[in-house]
């Protein structure tokens, strides 16, 4: 705490490492909102000398002529004028405070003002209710109109006209003005974390804290998250829901210029939001502000206000002292500018921040299959012909250049947009890497402005357009109605062999509901996967590549953008930045932060501070492991020429059955990759090894598909119960994992679950990866040799050594736990490679040449806790 108070005193950059079971989230917790609490306070007392007069700057001595050479009273004129402006901008800073504080002051203690909000709310609804009952009834009696013009509700699918290329003032949404809006950003804590279910936990922590009552905590998310419009909801996929609500928000504002102009023309209604209310959601604003809740808290709270929780929590966000938001919508530029985040001066502290440099080239990459360009091309070749005559100038012009740009991909790719993807073989196959410029020039693409057609895309979501055509037009339970419709059967007949092509090509059984759904979106609408794509292109030059993969047909081919310098994207997060945390349990090895993204986000090495503590159990509670040789004296040595010998696997076999004999409870051993896990087991099968094991452990394999991984972990723990209960011969059981697997990262194998992690070799990426040649091959241009070791190796050593060290800190949660970690294999002795554990965990492991001496360490542990226990 008094580490990190330091830091945010002094506008540094920590990396924080704190293991788990250590208290992490409390300690950033106290030590963030102690120095936030004295800062403000010393903000205040500051203000109040001001405001009284008694600035410590005073003006110069009459006389006298100041260092630029200007006479004093010219010198004095301008620093009473700055003076007087930072008076009245303070006086009125106070003003709104004041107001503010009153506001939140009186929600907290009058009841009363809850009960007539609600009240006035169920008048409003009634009101709406009456008033549609009466449009109806009008409408009945005077005969409806019969436009001459497509179907009922077609309408909506055409594009608005657009204006213009140039920036524009973003309409705000709201239907008010407030001095609240104009509300400066007071100095606040960003918190970020990687999922909701751990931000939703900090929220707890704070709701517990000492710091539970007084602060002011807004909860941020995606619209997938806040969203309680059930209509949208159903959507599911997360770029559906935000289009359709900026399609409804749209709606709202152009309905009023529609009643303005109801005379003119008559138009069909448009679906509007009906949690989108101004009042509503300043009313939940206040509520977020008074007292401390989480996401579902906040959903609940939106439900019942009728309000919209996804605006309402960001009209809070000025107000706030800690804002909780998931680390993709601070990382990423323009997610951060649309939810109002202001970085100027403030405080960002990142959690779980081991795989941080990942995260920022996954946000910032993209990658689109040739099924999908092709289909995206067909689908708007469709909509364009269909719409020809109601669509703009600017509108056609738009989609003849994006439709260009499809037919230049694929023809990259070896392929042709008018033919099936599926049935295009591509002549010459293999993985081509290019420079951003390289690509654009060979796909004929460079006189296009990628910027304009970026921004085209958001402004008009045409994606969402496109995606209501193809759900009217594209559906294989579509009937086609008439002789106008009768060319719709092509698309839909196209989609239909777009759909059995890539199934035939994945080869796959029936995916999981999830999988289904995004498999869905994809098909249903390519456009939105392919302006992510778009967007990527505009990286500068050198700070990215685009990679050219050409499999068996033009369909299972891809074209995929790489971001090589995640620096770039986070530079502007530390130069705003007043100080900037990057926390985790397992941060080793910190080398990759200091020079991957810190030294190229240019940040001054002085400025940055690294700070670890140990953990929390006595030192008697683990016990860590190097093996060099197996119980048949057989090097361990896993690497891509001998761990697929049959001695090698034997080895593997005859090590954890010894040791199964001995361990207690749960014994979790993680294999390189999914491949060599099955490999294992089949050859243990084969050699009766697996019947052996199974007589001590149950054994349990980690499952490739995420909504099966929860029901393995029950059954697994449920066994392990079971045999504590029961005793006999069985003891527990064994789950075989993989690293970089459903089960390395997140899951708690604490007590029982976890009495020993196995790590079988050492987890190198594969260097055949032509992302990960093109990424050594960019650090060893750009980064200096570090003793005498290119950055390259040190690249490949530190991401083997990040996914060993989040899967053995899957053990020991807490104080009282205790557990033993085996690595088997001799190179985890090499300094290189020993120094880049965790330090609470190198400075308690036991390097053993041979097996005999390991097995009696373990037996002696783990018998000396039973005793204990």
């Amino acid at each position: 705490m008094e580490a990190l108070y330091g830091a945010l005193e002094a506008g540094r950059v920590g990396i924080f490492e704190s293991p788990t079971g250590t208290g992490k989230s409390l300690s950033l917790i106290c030590g963030a909102l102690s120095w936030l609490r004295d800062w403000e306070e010393k903000k205040r007392q500051e203000e109040a000398r001001l405001l009284e007069g008694l600035s410590p700057a005073e003006p110069g001595h009459p006389g006298s002529t100041d260092t630029a050479g200007e006479p004093d009273w010219v010198t004095a004129f301008v620093q009473r004028k700055e003076e007087r402006d930072k008076v009245d901008r303070l006086k009125e800073e106070q003003i709104r405070r004041k107001k503010r504080e009153d506001r939140l002051e009186k929600i907290r203690n009058n009841v009363q003002l809850k009960y007539a909000a609600k009240r006035k709310r169920s008048e409003e609804e009634e009101m709406k209710r009456l008033l549609q009952l009466s449009k109806e009834a009008l409408s009945q009696g005077a005969g409806a109109d019969v436009l001459d013009q497509l179907d009922h509700n077609e309408e909506e699918l055409i594009l608005a006209e657009y204006e213009s290329d140039e920036e524009k003032k973003v309409v705000s949404g709201l239907e008010e003005d407030d001095d609240d809006l104009e509300e400066e950003h007071v100095t606040k804590i960003y918190y970020c974390s990687r999922t909701h279910s751990q931000l939703s936990q900090f929220v707890r922590e704070v709701q517990k804290s000492p710091f539970g009552k007084d602060t002011r905590l807004v909860s941020l998310g995606s619209r997938q998250n806040l969203c309680v419009n059930e209509e949208v909801r159903r959507l599911g996929a997360l770029q559906l829901i935000n289009d359709r609500c900026m399609e409804m928000q749209k709606n709202k504002h152009e309905k009023k210029s529609d009643e303005e102009n109801e005379g003119k023309k008559r138009r069909v209604s448009r679906a509007v939001c009906p949690f989108y209310s101004y009042e509503q959601m300043q009313f939940l604003r206040d509520e977020v502000l008074v007292e401390v809740k989480d996401i579902e808290q906040l959903v609940s709270l939106g439900r019942e206000t009728k309000a919209c929780p996804y605006y309402g929590s960001r009209y809070a966000i000025p107000a706030a002292q800690l804002v909780v938001l998931p680390y993709q919508m601070l990382l990423h530029e323009p997610t951060r500018s649309a939810a109002g985040i202001k970085l100027k001066d403030q405080v960002v502290i990142i959690d779980e921040a081991h795989n941080l440099i990942d995260t920022i080239t996954c946000i910032h990459s993209a990658e689109v299959s040739g099924s999908q360009l092709c289909c995206a091309h067909s689908q708007l070749s469709q909509y364009m012909e269909r719409y020809r005559k109601r669509l703009k100038a600017k509108n056609l012009m738009y989609i003849k250049q994006i439709l260009y740009l499809l037919e230049r991909f694929v023809a990259m790719l070896g392929g042709n947009v008018n033919q099936n993807p599926g049935c295009q073989t591509v002549s010459q196959t293999g993985t081509v890497l290019k420079s951003v410029n390289d690509f654009l020039f060979q796909s004929q693409i460079d006189n296009i402005n990628l910027f304009k057609v970026q921004r085209y895309c958001e402004k008009s979501l045409i994606s969402r357009k496109l995606f209501g055509f193809v759900e009217r037009y594209g559906g294989p339970a579509t009937a086609v109605k008439n002789k106008e419709n009768q060319k719709m059967a092509g698309l839909q007949n196209f989609l239909l062999t777009l759909q059995q092509g890539s199934d035939k090509e994945a080869g796959t059984p029936q995916s999981p509901p999830v999988e289904a759904e995004n498999d869905q979106l994809r098909a249903a609408s390519p456009l939105m996967q392919i302006e992510g794509f778009l967007s990527a292109l505009t990286n500068a030059n050198q700070d990215g590549r685009v990679i050219l993969n050409r499999q068996g047909t033009v369909g299972q081919s891809s074209l995929k953008f790489l971001l090589l310098n995640p620096a770039v994207h986070f530079a502007k997060v530390v130069e705003e930045c007043r100080a900037v945390i990057i926390a985790g349990g397992t941060m080793q090895p910190v080398a990759d932060f200091r020079e991957q993204l810190l030294s190229c986000a240019g940040v001054d090495p002085a400025r940055v501070l690294e700070f670890s503590c140990g953990h929390v159990i006595p030192p008697e509670n683990i016990l860590p492991i190097i093996l060099c040789n197996g119980p048949s004296n057989q090097q361990l040595e896993f690497t891509y020429q001998t761990r697929d010998l049959p001695q090698m696997m034997d080895e593997t076999g005859r090590i954890l059955c010894n040791l199964c004999n001995v361990i207690p409870g749960g014994v979790v051993c993680f294999f390189p990759s999914y491949e060599y896990e099955k490999q294992v087991y089949a050859h243990w099968e084969k050699t009766g090894l697996l019947t052996r094991l199974a007589t001590k452990k149950k054994i349990f394999q980690e499952p490739k598909k995420a909504n099966q991984v929860e029901q393995v972990l029950v059954e697994y723990a449920k066994c392990i119960k079971r045999c504590s209960q029961a005793g006999g011969q069985m003891t527990g059981a064994l789950l075989l994992s993989v690293v970089g697997g459903k089960m390395s990262e997140g899951i708690n194998f604490s007590d029982d679950l976890g009495r020993c992690v196995i790590m079988v070799g050492m987890p190198y990426p594969n260097i055949k990866s032509p992302e990960l040649q093109e990424k050594m091959a960019w650090l060893d241009k750009t980064m200096p040799r570090a003793a005498g070791q290119a950055p390259s190796r040190t690249l490949i050593e530190n991401l083997c050594m990040k996914a060993v060290n989040q899967s053995i800190g899957r053990a020991i949660r807490h104080q009282k736990d205790f557990a033993s970690i085996l690595l088997l294999d001799h190179r985890y002795a090499r300094p290189a490679i020993f120094n880049k554990l965790p330090q609470w965990i190198r400075e308690r492991t036991q390097v053993k040449p041979a097996f005999g001496s390991a097995f009696a360490e373990l037996r002696k542990f783990h018998r000396g806790k039973l005793d204990a226990l």
